[in-house]
């Protein structure tokens, strides 16, 4: 079975930076991987998205310009780094390797999360 962990999430104020990290097995090269967080009371929504080989990624409206995903094939690992956080970001943050390889326009899609991590705690203060 895939697994799937998430690291790196924490306690931070406003304006200041995490960078999540999703490792293990799970993390298969050519797999697209995304990144969605959770807040209470509210649906999981995507926040990012990589293609296989890192070339091609896409960044949720709400946060563009203030978080990029990368990743390390060698390493099995995909990256968020969450830059200028704010309180809204505060949520549970979770990976998934995505079911295909999904392009709308030129750009990686993640609507099809089929493996996810545990989920890793953000909370931002104001």
């Amino acid at each position: 079975q895939l697994q799937l962990a998430e690291s790196g999430g924490g306690f931070v104020q406003a304006g200041g930076s995490l960078r999540l990290s999703c490792t293990g097995p799970g993390v298969v090269k050519y797999d697209v991987i995304g990144w969605y967080r959770q807040a209470p009371g509210k649906e999981r929504e995507m926040v990012s998205c990589i293609s296989g080989v890192g070339d091609n990624t896409a960044i949720a409206d709400a946060v563009k310009g203030r978080f990029t995903t990368s990743r390390d094939n060698d390493k099995n690992s995909v990256y968020l780094q969450m830059n200028h956080l704010a309180a809204e970001d505060t949520a549970t943050y979770y990976c998934s390797v995505e079911a295909g390889h999904k392009f709308v326009n030129g750009v990686i899609q993640c609507d099809s999360p089929r493996v996810w991590g545990q989920g890793t705690q953000v909370t931002v203060s104001s």
